[in-house]
């Protein structure tokens, strides 16, 4: 059960287990676990009967059930049933459902939150379907946990804690020993340090002390420890990845564990790190384990209060003490558009936890259909533009407000559309609302657009067939830039952004002479552009078909080769670790991202993708092997890079070789090299529309020559 209940655990912060079991385990679920908006064409009925199955097959598999995400899945299924007609005769069924499957993971995770999460769906029904059959079983539900609420306290009365409250406090302890104890003996282990995977050890066992008693008394000096063990990383890793996630764990406590002695060591490390208030600190220096006799004596009895008056939600309660303290600011509202897709992005200064809804027309009030996100624990920025005017054939504007005093509320004004997604992205956190009208993702162009458009209908041969006779613009996305350097080379001097601008150039050369096809890259200079703005542009411009070009990057500078990928779940650690390296975030940012994915992928642009992904990697390494000797094909993988979420075309993103190795860092700065991936590429991308559509005829552009 405490395995269990740490593997199902998922914090404000936050993180999740990164196993190869759970990525393979998404995988094999990714046939049933179809998202709300993947059954927007289905009707109630079937949404229903397809969340039935996926919780059926859940319970099939044990080893599933011990993975909060594959519960998650199925609840999101049925209470997209509410979500899609919240008035229709499934509605109440589906928010039932939702309510049970939260009771069956309370008993699996002991999270009170989850418990929460069922009364507030079984207080909505019977509130909200007052006729409805669910009403009576869902009062029967509440009042079945009343009762059980109320034996627990009457037990509980003789004992200050119960016999499981001390359990949990003995397990927390237990492995807070262990992590302390990994700690230590990586801090006399210089060698060690040097590398990731032994720091990352030590913090999974931290986490999992904090995630066994999250109430108790161990709680925030486990928090405390990962945040140290993650700034001792960040010395030796240079990640600004590792340093947010020690500030996460320290923003924590400072919020949720306000009587904590570790309270104040929390802020002042903030302060530290990100030289804001400045204060005094204690002398020990970060990155350096405390001892277990030290946690035990900076714990004052307060923090052995019940969870009501030690722990609080992200944020505390709305106007309660130190609710303000760490607020998230919302510092800006930035959006791109054409006629049928609109991407809007809310920019914040650190993560918090967001809900949205959409609200109907109501001409009473002169007011339009919208959608509204709340954020938690936020404040409005300063200098943030209030009212960002759209007014493009889908939305009218985006306007931010200060809903309550630590909520943020932004709402978006609709004028039409067809369906919405929202996810959200970290380092920096940041929510991002994708909106297409009816004939949204399609293309302005006549062939793909109704190739598109009658995708449902269509087999997915078919489906890509069509789509292959609307090919005439492509995108390509030489990553980083700017600020944004890459991953360093080995040669001195030498960073990814340079590399991948210059193949990517010849790249669109090539593509323009020998294909004919329009070609736009989305940045032609050393310029910065976040991975949401390229994905956005590539979207706008209606593009045919992505590519975006990186080269590829490993502490072990031995490692070499080409790769290409495509997005879906990761398949493996390593691919894992290469998202997580593009992304400019930590690989449990990766993990969380796998179940943002269930509600994003599109299988027809997956299908594509992966067959594209095929033929650009065989024939880059074709090209390769031509002329150079030891030229490894590390072969198609898959994993969530930020920069292909929400792509409306067929879109991979290539590993072109390392820069970190020796011998391929040179090869990447010579011209003769870049000319031969280059066109490696091009006959890839020649041989997928061939297979997909065998009479095109490609018209060369004379002009390529002078547009470099």
């Amino acid at each position: 059960m405490r395995q269990v209940a740490t593997a199902l655990y998922s914090g404000v912060g936050t993180w999740s287990w990164a196993t190869p079991a759970r990525c393979c385990a998404a995988v094999l679920f990714l046939g049933i676990l179809l998202t709300p908006l993947a059954d927007a064409g289905t009707s109630p009925r079937q949404q229903y009967y397809s969340a039935e199955a996926c919780y059926q097959n859940l319970r099939k598999n044990p080893d599933r059930m011990k993975y909060r995400h594959n519960w998650m899945a199925c609840i999101r299924k049925f209470e997209s049933i509410y979500r899609s007609d919240p008035d229709g005769p499934w509605a109440a069924a589906g928010l039932y459902r939702s309510g049970k499957l939260y009771l069956a993971l309370y008993g699996k995770s002991v999270l009170a939150s989850d418990k929460q999460e069922a009364i507030d769906i079984f207080n909505r029904i019977v509130k909200r379907f007052p006729k409805s059959a669910y009403r009576t079983k869902a009062a029967a539900e509440l009042r079945a946990l009343k009762r059980g609420t109320q034996q627990k306290k009457t037990t509980a009365r003789p004992t200050p804690r119960t016999s499981s409250s001390t359990r949990a406090e003995a397990g927390a302890k237990a492995k807070y020993l262990t992590a302390d104890a990994c700690f230590r003996k990586l801090d006399k282990d210089t060698k060690k340090q040097r590398y990731r995977e032994p720091w990352m050890v030590c913090i999974d066992q931290a986490e999992s002390a904090y995630a066994h008693d999250p109430d108790g008394v161990w709680a925030a000096a486990s928090l405390y420890l990962t945040g140290q063990m993650y700034e001792g990383l960040h010395k030796r890793s240079f990640q600004k990845s590792d340093e947010h996630e020690a500030l996460l764990r320290y923003r924590k406590i400072v919020l949720e564990f306000p009587k904590s002695r570790y309270h104040p060591r929390a802020r002042n490390d903030i302060a530290r790190i990100t030289g804001k208030n400045p204060a005094s600190r204690a002398s020990q220096k970060p990155g350096t384990p405390m001892s277990p006799a030290d946690v035990i004596a900076r714990e004052s009895d307060a923090s052995r209060r019940p969870p009501s008056e030690s722990y609080r939600g992200a944020g505390g309660a709305p106007g309660s003490p130190g609710s303000h303290r760490g607020a998230v600011s919302v510092t800006g509202l930035r959006f791109w558009s054409n006629p049928n897709y609109t991407r809007v992005v809310i920019d914040a200064d650190d993560d918090t936890a967001y809900v949205h809804r959409l609200l109907k027309k109501d001409p009473a009030i002169n007011k339009p259909k919208r959608l509204f996100v709340d954020l938690s624990n936020s404040l409005l920025g300063e200098n943030i533009e209030r009212t960002v005017p759209i007014n493009d054939n889908l939305l009218s504007d985006v306007r931010a407000g200060q809903h309550t005093p630590d909520s943020v509320r932004v709402v978006i004004d609709i004028k039409s559309f067809k369906t919405y997604k929202i996810f959200s992205l970290k380092n920096p956190f940041r929510v991002v609302i994708d909106v297409w009208g009816e004939s949204g993702g399609t293309g302005s162009r006549k062939t793909a657009g109704s190739a598109v458009g009658n995708g449902n209908d269509l087999p997915p041969s078919a489906l890509a067939k069509q789509l292959a006779l609307g090919v005439q613009r492509i995108v390509i996305d030489p990553g980083h830039g700017g600020r944004d350097y890459g991953a360093p080379g080995y040669l001195k001097g030498v960073h990814e952004k340079q590399i991948v601008l210059s193949i990517s150039k010849r790249l669109a050369k090539k593509i323009r002479k020998q294909l004919g096809y329009e070609v736009i890259l989305t940045r032609s200079s050393d310029r910065y552009m976040t991975l949401e703005e390229r994905t956005a542009l590539a979207n706008t411009k209606n593009a045919d078909l992505f590519i975006s070009i990186h080269t590829n990057s490993h502490r072990d500078r031995r490692a070499y080769g080409v790769e290409t990928y495509f997005l879906n779940l990761a398949t493996d650690n390593e691919a894992i670790m290469v998202a997580a390296m593009e992304n400019a975030t930590s690989e449990k940012n990766i993990s969380d991202l796998q179940t943002i994915l269930l509600d994003l992928m599109q299988h027809a642009k997956i299908n594509e993708s992966s067959r594209l992904a095929v033929h650009v990697q065989d024939s880059m390494n074709t090209r390769l092997k031509k002329k150079y000797s030891r030229i490894k094909n590390k072969g198609v993988k898959q994993a969530p890079f930020y920069v292909l979420l929400g792509a409306q075309m067929p879109a991979i993103l290539i590993e072109t070789s390392f820069i970190s190795n020796k011998r391929e860092c040179k090869r990447l700065t010579d011209p003769g090299y870049q000319d031969a991936l280059v066109q490696g590429i091009v006959n890839g991308i020649k041989k997928y529309i061939k297979e997909i559509s065998p009479t095109t005829v490609y018209a060369p552009d004379p002009s390529a020559e002078r547009q470099g």
